[in-house]
Protein backbone atom coordinates (compact mmCIF):
# COMPACT_ATOMS: atom_id res chain seq x y z
CA UNK A 1 0.00 0.00 0.00
CA UNK A 2 3.07 2.27 0.58
CA UNK A 3 4.65 1.74 -2.93
CA UNK A 4 1.05 2.23 -4.16
CA UNK A 5 0.56 5.91 -2.18
CA UNK A 6 4.19 6.79 -3.03
CA UNK A 7 3.41 6.48 -6.80
CA UNK A 8 0.05 8.22 -6.44
CA UNK A 9 1.91 11.16 -4.56
CA UNK A 10 4.53 11.28 -7.37
CA UNK A 11 1.98 11.45 -10.04
CA UNK A 12 -0.56 14.30 -8.30
CA UNK A 13 1.63 16.90 -9.23
CA UNK A 14 2.03 15.98 -12.67
CA UNK A 15 -1.78 15.13 -13.36
CA UNK A 16 -2.52 18.42 -11.98
CA UNK A 17 -0.01 20.27 -14.60
CA UNK A 18 -1.05 18.61 -17.50
CA UNK A 19 -4.54 19.01 -16.96
CA UNK A 20 -4.12 22.75 -16.05
CA UNK A 21 -2.06 23.42 -19.37
CA UNK A 22 -4.83 21.26 -20.92
CA UNK A 23 -7.40 23.25 -20.17
CA UNK A 24 -5.40 26.44 -20.95
CA UNK A 25 -4.12 25.83 -24.17
CA UNK A 26 -6.58 25.51 -27.36
CA UNK A 27 -6.75 22.15 -29.59
CA UNK A 28 -4.02 19.02 -29.45
CA UNK A 29 -2.77 17.89 -32.66
CA UNK A 30 -4.81 14.11 -33.17
CA UNK A 31 -1.73 12.72 -35.85
CA UNK A 32 0.66 12.76 -32.90
CA UNK A 33 3.66 14.65 -34.82
CA UNK A 34 3.62 18.09 -33.54
CA UNK A 35 5.02 16.95 -30.13
CA UNK A 36 1.98 18.11 -28.47
CA UNK A 37 1.21 15.17 -26.04
CA UNK A 38 5.19 15.36 -25.55
CA UNK A 39 5.04 19.01 -24.39
CA UNK A 40 1.97 18.74 -22.24
CA UNK A 41 3.52 16.02 -20.43
CA UNK A 42 6.76 17.69 -19.82
CA UNK A 43 5.94 21.37 -19.20
CA UNK A 44 3.14 19.43 -17.30
CA UNK A 45 5.00 18.18 -14.87
CA UNK A 46 6.86 21.65 -14.13
CA UNK A 47 3.74 23.54 -14.15
CA UNK A 48 1.84 20.91 -11.57
CA UNK A 49 4.91 20.34 -8.81
CA UNK A 50 5.86 24.09 -8.86
CA UNK A 51 1.63 24.82 -8.14
CA UNK A 52 1.92 22.13 -5.54
CA UNK A 53 4.69 23.93 -2.99
CA UNK A 54 2.82 26.87 -3.38
CA UNK A 55 0.05 25.38 -2.15
CA UNK A 56 2.25 23.63 0.78
CA UNK A 57 3.34 27.41 1.01
CA UNK A 58 -0.44 28.51 1.94
CA UNK A 59 -1.24 25.87 4.63
CA UNK A 60 1.81 26.87 6.17
CA UNK A 61 0.87 30.29 6.53
CA UNK A 62 -2.50 29.58 7.12
CA UNK A 63 -1.12 27.26 10.15
CA UNK A 64 -2.45 23.45 8.53
CA UNK A 65 -0.20 20.94 9.71
CA UNK A 66 1.20 19.10 6.21
CA UNK A 67 -0.58 16.02 5.36
CA UNK A 68 -1.24 13.73 2.69
CA UNK A 69 -4.92 14.70 3.22
CA UNK A 70 -4.97 18.39 3.39
CA UNK A 71 -2.38 18.86 0.95
CA UNK A 72 -3.53 16.04 -1.45
CA UNK A 73 -7.49 16.53 -1.55
CA UNK A 74 -7.71 20.12 -2.99
CA UNK A 75 -5.66 19.27 -5.62
CA UNK A 76 -7.12 16.55 -6.67
CA UNK A 77 -10.20 18.47 -6.62
CA UNK A 78 -8.47 20.55 -9.25
CA UNK A 79 -7.21 18.74 -10.92
CA UNK A 80 -10.82 16.51 -11.64
CA UNK A 81 -12.44 19.90 -12.87
CA UNK A 82 -9.37 21.25 -14.70
CA UNK A 83 -9.52 17.62 -16.67
CA UNK A 84 -12.84 17.48 -16.79
CA UNK A 85 -13.40 20.93 -18.24
CA UNK A 86 -10.81 20.29 -20.98
CA UNK A 87 -12.34 16.93 -21.70
CA UNK A 88 -15.83 19.35 -22.60
CA UNK A 89 -14.15 21.02 -24.80
CA UNK A 90 -12.61 18.58 -27.14
CA UNK A 91 -12.64 15.22 -25.01
CA UNK A 92 -12.45 13.09 -28.68
CA UNK A 93 -9.46 15.07 -29.70
CA UNK A 94 -7.37 15.00 -26.42
CA UNK A 95 -8.04 11.10 -27.24
CA UNK A 96 -6.43 10.65 -30.57
CA UNK A 97 -3.47 12.90 -29.57
CA UNK A 98 -2.85 10.36 -27.04
CA UNK A 99 -3.47 7.68 -28.90
CA UNK A 100 -1.19 9.03 -32.01
CA UNK A 101 1.67 9.94 -29.79
CA UNK A 102 2.02 6.79 -28.72
CA UNK A 103 0.90 5.57 -32.35
CA UNK A 104 4.23 7.73 -32.99
CA UNK A 105 6.27 6.53 -30.39
CA UNK A 106 6.59 3.01 -32.07
CA UNK A 107 6.16 3.71 -35.65
CA UNK A 108 8.91 6.72 -35.87
CA UNK A 109 6.30 9.45 -37.34
CA UNK A 110 7.76 10.52 -40.53
CA UNK A 111 10.69 9.04 -40.93
CA UNK A 112 11.28 5.53 -42.98
CA UNK A 113 14.87 3.49 -43.63
CA UNK A 114 18.16 4.29 -40.99
CA UNK A 115 15.98 7.22 -39.87
CA UNK A 116 13.44 4.93 -38.31
CA UNK A 117 16.28 2.39 -36.71
CA UNK A 118 18.19 5.67 -35.45
CA UNK A 119 14.71 6.57 -33.87
CA UNK A 120 14.15 3.33 -32.15
CA UNK A 121 17.83 3.56 -30.92
CA UNK A 122 17.25 6.16 -29.20
CA UNK A 123 13.91 5.81 -27.41
CA UNK A 124 15.58 2.79 -26.40
CA UNK A 125 18.57 4.08 -25.20
CA UNK A 126 16.50 7.02 -23.47
CA UNK A 127 13.81 4.36 -21.63
CA UNK A 128 17.39 2.31 -20.50
CA UNK A 129 18.54 5.74 -18.93
CA UNK A 130 15.30 6.65 -17.45
CA UNK A 131 15.33 3.10 -15.81
CA UNK A 132 19.19 2.73 -14.58
CA UNK A 133 18.74 5.98 -13.19
CA UNK A 134 15.36 5.62 -11.30
CA UNK A 135 17.48 2.50 -9.54
CA UNK A 136 19.89 4.99 -9.02
CA UNK A 137 17.68 7.61 -7.32
CA UNK A 138 15.87 4.27 -5.11
CA UNK A 139 18.87 2.97 -3.82
CA UNK A 140 21.30 6.36 -3.39
CA UNK A 141 20.69 7.97 0.16
CA UNK A 142 21.09 11.30 0.42
CA UNK A 143 24.91 11.84 -0.73
CA UNK A 144 25.59 15.39 -2.27
CA UNK A 145 27.36 17.82 0.13
CA UNK A 146 25.34 20.89 -0.63
CA UNK A 147 21.97 18.44 -0.90
CA UNK A 148 21.96 17.87 3.14
CA UNK A 149 23.93 21.12 4.80
CA UNK A 150 21.56 23.79 3.12
CA UNK A 151 18.20 21.52 1.13
CA UNK A 152 17.48 18.34 2.90
CA UNK A 153 17.77 20.31 6.16
CA UNK A 154 15.13 22.32 5.62
CA UNK A 155 12.71 18.67 4.17
CA UNK A 156 13.52 17.14 7.51
CA UNK A 157 12.96 20.20 9.50
CA UNK A 158 9.61 20.55 7.76
CA UNK A 159 8.61 17.18 7.58
CA UNK A 160 8.80 16.99 11.41
CA UNK A 161 7.47 20.22 12.05
CA UNK A 162 4.28 19.66 9.53
CA UNK A 163 5.04 23.22 8.39
CA UNK A 164 7.61 25.65 6.93
CA UNK A 165 9.87 27.05 9.99
CA UNK A 166 12.16 29.85 9.65
CA UNK A 167 15.95 29.29 9.06
CA UNK A 168 18.47 31.89 10.23
CA UNK A 169 22.49 32.69 10.26
CA UNK A 170 23.99 32.22 13.51
CA UNK A 171 23.74 35.56 14.61
CA UNK A 172 19.98 35.03 13.52
CA UNK A 173 19.75 31.97 15.09
CA UNK A 174 21.28 32.76 18.37
CA UNK A 175 18.65 35.57 18.71
CA UNK A 176 15.89 33.45 18.16
CA UNK A 177 16.67 32.15 21.20
CA UNK A 178 15.00 28.80 19.34
CA UNK A 179 12.36 29.87 16.64
CA UNK A 180 14.89 29.56 14.30
CA UNK A 181 16.88 26.67 12.72
CA UNK A 182 20.24 26.78 11.08
CA UNK A 183 21.60 25.71 8.05
CA UNK A 184 24.54 26.70 5.25
CA UNK A 185 22.05 28.61 2.70
CA UNK A 186 18.74 29.55 5.30
CA UNK A 187 17.91 32.12 2.67
CA UNK A 188 17.37 29.67 -0.19
CA UNK A 189 13.65 29.27 -1.40
CA UNK A 190 11.36 26.43 -0.21
CA UNK A 191 10.76 24.77 -3.40
CA UNK A 192 12.62 21.87 -3.92
CA UNK A 193 13.17 21.07 -0.02
CA UNK A 194 8.85 21.28 -0.17
CA UNK A 195 8.99 18.78 -2.84
CA UNK A 196 11.00 15.91 -0.78
CA UNK A 197 9.11 16.62 2.00
CA UNK A 198 5.64 16.19 -0.17
CA UNK A 199 7.59 13.21 -1.45
CA UNK A 200 8.35 11.93 2.13
CA UNK A 201 4.28 12.73 3.60
CA UNK A 202 3.34 9.81 0.19
CA UNK A 203 5.10 7.55 1.30
CA UNK A 204 4.11 7.87 5.02
CA UNK A 205 8.17 8.05 6.31
CA UNK A 206 11.21 9.80 6.11
CA UNK A 207 13.10 8.36 3.45
CA UNK A 208 16.40 10.51 2.23
CA UNK A 209 16.67 8.42 -0.88
CA UNK A 210 13.41 7.82 -2.06
CA UNK A 211 12.15 11.46 -1.66
CA UNK A 212 14.63 12.64 -4.16
CA UNK A 213 12.24 10.60 -7.03
CA UNK A 214 11.34 14.47 -7.92
CA UNK A 215 14.60 14.91 -9.41
CA UNK A 216 13.98 11.79 -11.81
CA UNK A 217 10.82 13.62 -12.62
CA UNK A 218 12.08 16.82 -13.71
CA UNK A 219 14.19 15.34 -16.00
CA UNK A 220 12.48 12.99 -17.44
CA UNK A 221 9.79 16.18 -18.16
CA UNK A 222 13.06 18.24 -19.16
CA UNK A 223 13.51 15.75 -22.34
CA UNK A 224 9.63 15.28 -23.08
CA UNK A 225 9.01 19.46 -22.53
CA UNK A 226 12.58 19.54 -25.08
CA UNK A 227 10.92 17.41 -27.59
CA UNK A 228 8.13 18.81 -27.49
CA UNK A 229 9.01 22.37 -27.63
CA UNK A 230 11.09 21.77 -30.56
CA UNK A 231 8.32 19.85 -32.13
CA UNK A 232 5.92 22.84 -31.57
CA UNK A 233 8.94 25.29 -33.27
CA UNK A 234 8.39 23.19 -36.60
CA UNK A 235 12.03 20.87 -36.70
CA UNK A 236 11.47 17.41 -38.18
CA UNK A 237 10.64 14.70 -35.17
CA UNK A 238 14.13 12.99 -36.24
CA UNK A 239 15.64 16.67 -35.25
CA UNK A 240 13.83 17.32 -31.91
CA UNK A 241 14.56 13.63 -30.96
CA UNK A 242 18.80 14.76 -31.63
CA UNK A 243 17.79 17.78 -29.58
CA UNK A 244 16.02 15.11 -26.37
CA UNK A 245 19.06 13.06 -26.67
CA UNK A 246 21.77 16.17 -26.33
CA UNK A 247 20.15 17.01 -23.34
CA UNK A 248 19.27 13.25 -22.11
CA UNK A 249 23.25 12.33 -22.34
CA UNK A 250 24.49 15.66 -21.06
CA UNK A 251 26.70 13.51 -17.97
CA UNK A 252 26.07 16.35 -15.72
CA UNK A 253 22.85 16.14 -15.88
CA UNK A 254 22.97 12.81 -15.12
CA UNK A 255 25.06 13.42 -12.03
CA UNK A 256 22.46 15.31 -10.80
CA UNK A 257 19.64 12.99 -10.94
CA UNK A 258 21.85 9.83 -9.65
CA UNK A 259 23.15 11.61 -7.00
CA UNK A 260 20.12 13.80 -6.43
CA UNK A 261 19.53 16.68 -4.06
CA UNK A 262 21.12 20.12 -5.54
CA UNK A 263 18.86 22.83 -7.07
CA UNK A 264 20.81 23.45 -10.32
CA UNK A 265 18.95 21.01 -12.54
CA UNK A 266 15.45 21.92 -11.33
CA UNK A 267 16.27 25.26 -12.08
CA UNK A 268 17.78 24.09 -15.84
CA UNK A 269 14.71 22.31 -16.71
CA UNK A 270 12.43 25.59 -15.14
CA UNK A 271 14.45 28.20 -17.58
CA UNK A 272 14.75 25.80 -20.28
CA UNK A 273 11.37 24.82 -20.49
CA UNK A 274 9.78 28.41 -19.70
CA UNK A 275 11.84 29.81 -22.95
CA UNK A 276 10.82 27.32 -24.93
CA UNK A 277 6.95 28.86 -23.96
CA UNK A 278 7.97 31.79 -23.89
CA UNK A 279 9.55 30.83 -28.06
CA UNK A 280 6.40 29.58 -28.96
CA UNK A 281 4.35 32.38 -27.36
CA UNK A 282 6.84 34.69 -29.83
CA UNK A 283 5.80 32.36 -33.05
CA UNK A 284 1.88 32.54 -32.25
CA UNK A 285 1.21 34.95 -29.34
CA UNK A 286 -0.90 32.11 -28.24
CA UNK A 287 -1.88 33.35 -24.79
CA UNK A 288 -1.35 30.11 -22.69
CA UNK A 289 2.17 29.63 -23.81
CA UNK A 290 2.29 33.34 -22.49
CA UNK A 291 1.17 32.04 -18.96
CA UNK A 292 2.83 29.04 -18.55
CA UNK A 293 6.08 31.01 -19.68
CA UNK A 294 5.18 33.39 -16.33
CA UNK A 295 4.98 30.85 -14.33
CA UNK A 296 7.72 28.88 -15.11
CA UNK A 297 9.94 32.01 -14.80
CA UNK A 298 8.63 33.36 -11.32
CA UNK A 299 9.47 29.08 -10.60
CA UNK A 300 12.84 29.86 -11.61
CA UNK A 301 13.12 32.38 -8.61
CA UNK A 302 12.01 30.42 -6.59
CA UNK A 303 14.25 27.64 -6.86
CA UNK A 304 17.55 28.69 -6.67
CA UNK A 305 18.16 32.06 -5.36
CA UNK A 306 20.55 32.94 -8.79
CA UNK A 307 16.89 32.09 -10.90
CA UNK A 308 16.56 35.57 -10.05
CA UNK A 309 19.27 36.64 -12.99
CA UNK A 310 18.23 33.49 -15.21
CA UNK A 311 14.69 34.84 -15.29
CA UNK A 312 16.29 38.25 -16.46
CA UNK A 313 18.08 37.02 -19.34
CA UNK A 314 14.64 36.53 -20.86
CA UNK A 315 14.15 40.24 -20.75
CA UNK A 316 16.25 40.69 -24.06
CA UNK A 317 14.52 38.14 -26.18
CA UNK A 318 10.80 39.65 -25.40
CA UNK A 319 12.40 43.15 -26.29
CA UNK A 320 13.31 41.39 -29.40
CA UNK A 321 9.74 40.07 -29.97
CA UNK A 322 7.75 42.90 -29.11
CA UNK A 323 9.65 45.59 -30.92
CA UNK A 324 11.09 43.60 -34.26
CA UNK A 325 12.22 46.71 -35.61
CA UNK A 326 14.39 48.17 -32.68
CA UNK A 327 14.65 45.23 -30.60
CA UNK A 328 17.56 44.52 -31.04
CA UNK A 329 19.00 47.66 -30.59
CA UNK A 330 17.48 47.80 -27.39
CA UNK A 331 18.57 44.92 -26.48
CA UNK A 332 21.79 46.11 -27.11
CA UNK A 333 21.63 48.98 -25.26
CA UNK A 334 20.26 46.65 -22.15
CA UNK A 335 23.70 44.73 -22.40
CA UNK A 336 25.69 48.02 -22.77
CA UNK A 337 23.87 49.43 -19.22
CA UNK A 338 23.89 46.39 -17.31
CA UNK A 339 27.97 46.30 -17.75
CA UNK A 340 28.18 50.00 -17.13
CA UNK A 341 26.05 49.13 -13.83
CA UNK A 342 28.12 46.42 -13.04
CA UNK A 343 31.57 48.20 -13.48
CA UNK A 344 29.91 50.83 -10.98
CA UNK A 345 29.04 48.43 -8.28
CA UNK A 346 31.61 46.71 -8.42
CA UNK A 347 33.91 49.13 -7.34
CA UNK A 348 31.99 49.33 -4.39
CA UNK A 349 32.51 46.19 -3.77
CA UNK A 350 29.05 44.51 -3.35
CA UNK A 351 27.86 41.41 -1.91
CA UNK A 352 24.58 40.13 -4.41
CA UNK A 353 23.64 36.32 -3.39
CA UNK A 354 26.72 35.56 -1.82
CA UNK A 355 28.81 36.63 -4.47
CA UNK A 356 31.12 39.95 -3.97
CA UNK A 357 31.21 42.39 -7.18
CA UNK A 358 35.02 43.33 -7.47
CA UNK A 359 36.61 44.99 -10.62
CA UNK A 360 39.42 42.84 -10.82
CA UNK A 361 39.02 41.15 -13.81
CA UNK A 362 41.15 38.22 -13.82
CA UNK A 363 39.16 34.59 -15.28
CA UNK A 364 40.11 31.60 -14.53
CA UNK A 365 40.96 30.66 -18.20
CA UNK A 366 42.72 27.79 -18.32
CA UNK A 367 40.16 26.25 -15.84
CA UNK A 368 37.51 27.34 -17.96
CA UNK A 369 38.43 25.86 -21.07
CA UNK A 370 39.09 22.66 -19.37
CA UNK A 371 35.70 22.31 -17.78
CA UNK A 372 33.69 23.12 -20.92
CA UNK A 373 36.21 21.41 -23.61
CA UNK A 374 38.20 18.89 -22.15
CA UNK A 375 36.97 17.13 -19.01
CA UNK A 376 33.95 14.64 -19.33
CA UNK A 377 31.20 17.25 -18.13
CA UNK A 378 29.45 18.41 -21.47
CA UNK A 379 30.34 15.75 -24.40
CA UNK A 380 30.69 18.01 -27.14
CA UNK A 381 28.28 20.78 -26.73
CA UNK A 382 30.24 23.78 -26.21
CA UNK A 383 32.29 22.05 -29.32
CA UNK A 384 28.84 22.13 -31.24
CA UNK A 385 27.82 25.06 -30.58
CA UNK A 386 30.48 27.43 -31.64
CA UNK A 387 30.01 25.02 -34.52
CA UNK A 388 26.40 26.01 -35.22
CA UNK A 389 26.88 29.76 -34.23
CA UNK A 390 29.63 30.13 -37.19
CA UNK A 391 27.60 28.10 -39.31
CA UNK A 392 24.54 30.43 -38.54
CA UNK A 393 26.05 33.77 -38.16
CA UNK A 394 24.02 35.25 -40.70
CA UNK A 395 20.92 33.73 -39.75
CA UNK A 396 21.29 34.39 -35.65
CA UNK A 397 19.41 37.72 -35.77
CA UNK A 398 16.92 36.84 -37.88
CA UNK A 399 13.20 37.25 -36.64
CA UNK A 400 12.56 33.28 -36.04
CA UNK A 401 16.04 32.76 -34.65
CA UNK A 402 16.82 36.58 -32.83
CA UNK A 403 15.01 35.83 -29.11
CA UNK A 404 16.62 33.20 -28.76
CA UNK A 405 20.24 34.36 -29.62
CA UNK A 406 20.15 37.31 -27.29
CA UNK A 407 18.63 34.99 -24.54
CA UNK A 408 21.99 32.55 -24.95
CA UNK A 409 23.94 36.13 -25.67
CA UNK A 410 22.44 37.14 -22.15
CA UNK A 411 22.59 33.89 -20.24
CA UNK A 412 26.79 33.42 -21.22
CA UNK A 413 27.43 37.41 -19.94
CA UNK A 414 25.84 36.58 -17.04
CA UNK A 415 27.97 33.57 -16.56
CA UNK A 416 31.24 35.96 -17.86
CA UNK A 417 30.49 38.52 -15.63
CA UNK A 418 29.79 35.78 -12.46
CA UNK A 419 32.96 34.10 -13.58
CA UNK A 420 35.27 37.35 -14.31
CA UNK A 421 34.57 39.55 -11.90
CA UNK A 422 33.27 38.32 -8.67
CA UNK A 423 35.00 35.51 -5.82
CA UNK A 424 32.98 32.83 -7.84
CA UNK A 425 36.65 32.98 -9.79
CA UNK A 426 38.09 30.44 -7.13
CA UNK A 427 35.31 28.03 -8.07
CA UNK A 428 36.48 27.54 -11.34
CA UNK A 429 39.60 26.45 -10.88
CA UNK A 430 38.43 23.42 -8.12
CA UNK A 431 35.53 22.70 -11.02
CA UNK A 432 32.77 23.23 -8.69
CA UNK A 433 30.37 26.00 -9.27
CA UNK A 434 31.48 26.57 -12.56
CA UNK A 435 29.61 23.19 -14.09
CA UNK A 436 26.92 23.80 -11.73
CA UNK A 437 26.28 27.24 -12.97
CA UNK A 438 27.02 26.63 -16.31
CA UNK A 439 24.37 23.89 -16.03
CA UNK A 440 21.38 26.29 -15.81
CA UNK A 441 21.47 27.01 -19.32
CA UNK A 442 23.33 23.98 -21.03
CA UNK A 443 19.47 22.50 -21.68
CA UNK A 444 18.58 25.47 -23.66
CA UNK A 445 22.03 25.54 -25.29
CA UNK A 446 21.07 21.93 -26.91
CA UNK A 447 17.78 23.80 -28.17
CA UNK A 448 19.64 26.47 -29.78
CA UNK A 449 21.88 23.76 -31.35
CA UNK A 450 18.79 22.37 -33.41
CA UNK A 451 17.27 25.49 -34.14
CA UNK A 452 20.64 26.99 -35.16
CA UNK A 453 21.70 24.83 -37.36
CA UNK A 454 17.26 23.99 -38.79
CA UNK A 455 18.02 28.08 -39.77
CA UNK A 456 21.55 27.46 -41.36
CA UNK A 457 20.13 24.22 -43.03
CA UNK A 458 16.60 26.07 -44.55
CA UNK A 459 18.86 28.76 -45.84
CA UNK A 460 21.32 26.58 -47.51
CA UNK A 461 19.20 24.91 -49.23
CA UNK A 462 17.25 28.70 -49.95
CA UNK A 463 20.79 29.27 -51.97
CA UNK A 464 21.51 26.49 -53.19
CA UNK A 465 18.83 24.63 -55.02
CA UNK A 466 19.49 21.31 -55.69
CA UNK A 467 19.45 20.50 -59.71
CA UNK A 468 16.63 19.42 -61.75
CA UNK A 469 16.58 15.95 -62.68
CA UNK A 470 17.84 14.94 -66.24
CA UNK A 471 15.07 14.22 -68.61
CA UNK A 472 15.64 10.84 -70.35
CA UNK A 473 15.50 10.00 -73.57
CA UNK A 474 12.54 8.82 -74.06
CA UNK A 475 11.09 12.06 -72.76
CA UNK A 476 12.52 14.50 -74.98
CA UNK A 477 11.60 12.16 -78.48
CA UNK A 478 8.52 12.99 -80.18
CA UNK A 479 5.24 10.96 -79.34
CA UNK A 480 4.55 8.56 -82.34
Amino acid sequence: MRAVAFIAGLMLPWLLGMAAIAAMRGRLRTDGTAGDVAWVAGAGYLAGAFLLTLWMRLLSIAGVRFGVLPIAAPIVVATIALACFAWRRDGAGLSAAVRGALQALVTSPGLAGSARLFWWFVVGWLALRFVLLGLAVSWQPLYPWDAWIQWATKARVWYELGQIAPFALPDGWFAANGAAYFDAAPFYPPTMPLLQVWANLALGRWDDALMNWPWWQIDLALVLAVYGGLRRLGTSAASALVGALVVASLPLANAHVALAGYADLPLAAYFTVATLAFLHWAATRNTSDAVLAIVLVFACTQIKNPGLFWAMTLVPGVLVTLMPRHGLKFAAAAFGLALVLLAVLAQANVALFNYRLHLDFDPAWRALGESYFLLANWNLLWYAAIAVALLAWRQLFAPTLAPLTVVVIAGLLFLFVVFGFTNARAWVIDQTTVNRATLHMAPLVAVFLILGFRAFAASWAATHPAPAPRASTADTLPAA
